[in-house]
């Protein structure tokens, strides 16, 4: 019998492609995870994939230009741009001239890992299900939640079987009452009678009058008392700045932002400014920073805000001029009559940010954590010893006054805390 072809070597080849393309496939992927990474510690400061920053978007960069061009421009392109190369010099006027920094401590290998990373496809966002429910809808329902408006009909519902089952009880005890000839005795209670037999001991009247003026006392100041006390209050400010993000994922100090709190009476607002040192390169946020009750595309809509305040055009990477002031709305608020140093508390007493305002690296938004009165004042003052340690400023009053109190260690009262023109003046 003639032979037309041998079909263990088709299967051989055949089988030895297969794992060629699946080899292929694995390195290019674990290359790609490398170069996420190298990405991200090199380059994500002035570079996104999809979105103009410092720097052009980087997606599909490697698809635009020679692999040879890339690794000589990516390792110095300052040098790459003097030798007066055509595609270098036209690569740095479309980007205003910025230089970009040179990173000749990578290899080869380094830049086709990044240039793995940055030729995959964008990832394509899942379409809306027709008909689901969204987060946050007006009825008050959350996604996974019900309606506040079925809660309270059932609730309803509930009351009137109640009262429906109230009435069917007392008819049949009625009727059970007629049918073994039990009369139903209705005594005549007057209220009057009762009101007359009270007004004529005037020691009930008397103990009486005495406990309604001692509970209206006691209620009046409570009430008056609060006037003016916003412990809690929250209010909503037109950019949601999440203190969680900042004061605690990054850890930013609270002193960077509010760097008056240091050297001035008022720890003040931060100027806008100071928000786009970061965000001037930090246009989104990170997927992982999306909460339950706010979405990445919320923080996202911040950062425009932020853009739109200050006339920032991210596309173009330069201020456009066009700037709206934001209305900020305060939080803590003392009476013209009192007086408070920031600089005193922060930068001589060294007081921490959070004995005043609290846990702020934890808030979502920044409220008022303390009732700011005068008790809670006085008490602080009782409790908190005066650091003395190189601070000639306190040496001379503190050795007086140790003496004086027979004590090592001075509290903020012993030292003159107590005296109303500390703080009334």
């Amino acid at each position: 019998m003639k032979k037309v072809g041998n079909h263990k070597s088709f299967s051989r080849i055949f089988f030895s492609l297969a794992l060629t393309l699946t080899i292929s496939l694995t390195a290019f992927s674990q290359d790609a995870a490398k170069g996420k990474e190298i990405f991200n510690a090199n380059c994500a400061a002035c570079h996104k994939l999809d979105v103009k920053a410092t720097g052009p978007a980087l997606r599909g960069v490697a698809a635009k230009y020679d692999k040879e061009w890339l690794y000589k421009w990516i390792k110095n392109s300052g040098e790459l741009i003097k030798s007066g190369d055509a595609q270098a010099v036209k690569v740095f006027e479309e980007n205003n001239k910025v230089a970009m920094t040179a990173f000749p401590q990578l290899s080869n290998e380094d830049i086709d890992n990044i240039l793995a990373y940055t030729s995959e496809p964008a990832p394509v966002a899942a379409a809306p299900v027709p008909g689901a429910p969204v987060a946050g809808n007006a009825d008050g329902s959350d996604q996974n939640g019900v309606s506040n408006n079925v809660i309270l009909g059932v609730l309803s519902l509930v009351m009137m079987m109640l009262v429906v089952m109230l009435y069917l009880v007392y008819s049949m005890l009625t009727k059970i009452a007629d049918a073994k000839g039990v009369e139903i005795v209705k005594k005549n209670r007057s209220l009057m009678g009762l009101f007359t037999a009270y007004a004529k001991n005037q020691f009930l009247v008397l103990v009486s009058a005495i406990l309604f003026l001692l509970v209206s006392a006691y209620f009046a100041y409570g009430y008056l008392m609060q006037i003016g006390v916003d412990q809690d209050y929250e209010p909503v400010q037109p950019i949601h700045y999440s203190h969680r993000i900042h004061a605690g994922d990054n850890g930013i100090d609270c002193k960077y932002c509010h760097s008056s709190a240091r050297v001035s009476k008022h720890a003040g607002i931060p100027s806008l400014n100071v928000c786009m040192n970061c965000h001037k390169n930090i246009s989104e946020v990170a997927e992982t920073t999306a909460t339950e009750e706010h979405s990445k595309a919320f923080y996202d809509a911040q950062i425009a805000k932020l853009y739109d305040a200050v006339g920032w055009d991210k596309s173009l990477q330069k201020y456009t001029g066009k700037t709206k002031p934001v209305k900020w709305v305060r939080i803590h608020n003392l009476p013209d009559h009192v007086y408070f140093n920031h600089s005193q508390h922060v930068t001589v007493a060294g007081v921490e940010c959070q004995t005043c305002h609290g846990p702020v690296e934890e808030y979502e938004l920044q409220k008022q954590f303390a009732p700011l009165t005068m008790g809670w004042c006085i008490n602080c003052h009782r409790e908190t010893n005066v650091k003395v340690e190189d601070n000639a400023y306190y040496k001379k009053i503190h050795e007086e006054l140790s003496k004086k109190y027979g004590v090592s260690q001075l509290t903020a009262a012993q030292m003159g805390g107590l005296e109303c023109g500390k703080c009334h003046y």
